[in-house]
């Protein structure tokens, strides 16, 4: 009689990471922002395991041409409190979008994934970038699917 196992990935196991590249172009950007996060993650793998980092390198490129639908360009906004009275700032999608068309992605895949200190190692694999242009060639990327 064979005996079943449930399959626990180790350390080990983490060291199985490759580099990705996504043009963000012409993308709407909650369904590629939840891509990025299953692969960050490393939901995506069969090696699966919620204690560990198992995710990919992710590298976006021309996150400046992203998709909004509807009317979130105009309403959608941003807001930070700094703790202080009055100390409210509200910004809207369409000002992050002209000065930092690069925070808009990473905001949205900041917060999909865990909010603990897992989640921030997960983050730092993700590199987004306006344009076109890239400084990872050197690690050769692979089109994400």
């Amino acid at each position: 009689m064979r005996r079943t196992e449930t399959y626990i990935a180790t350390v080990k196991d983490q060291a199985n990471r490759k580099w990705l590249l996504v043009d963000a172009a012409g993308k709407t950007l909650g369904r590629l922002a939840t891509r990025l996060a299953t692969v960050l993650m490393g939901k995506h793998k069969p090696t699966y395991s919620s204690h560990l980092d198992m995710g990919d390198f992710l590298v976006v490129v021309n996150a400046e041409k992203v998709v909004l639908t509807g009317k979130k360009m105009q309403q959608k906004v941003y807001q930070r409190y700094s703790g202080f009275a009055g100390g409210r700032t509200v910004t809207s999608i369409a000002t992050v979008m002209a000065k930092h068309p690069e925070r808009v992605l990473y905001l949205a895949v900041k917060r999909m994934v865990p909010a603990t200190k897992l989640g921030n190692q997960m983050i730092r694999k993700l590199h987004v970038y306006a344009g076109p242009n890239h400084p990872h060639e050197a690690q050769k990327p692979e089109k994400l699917a």
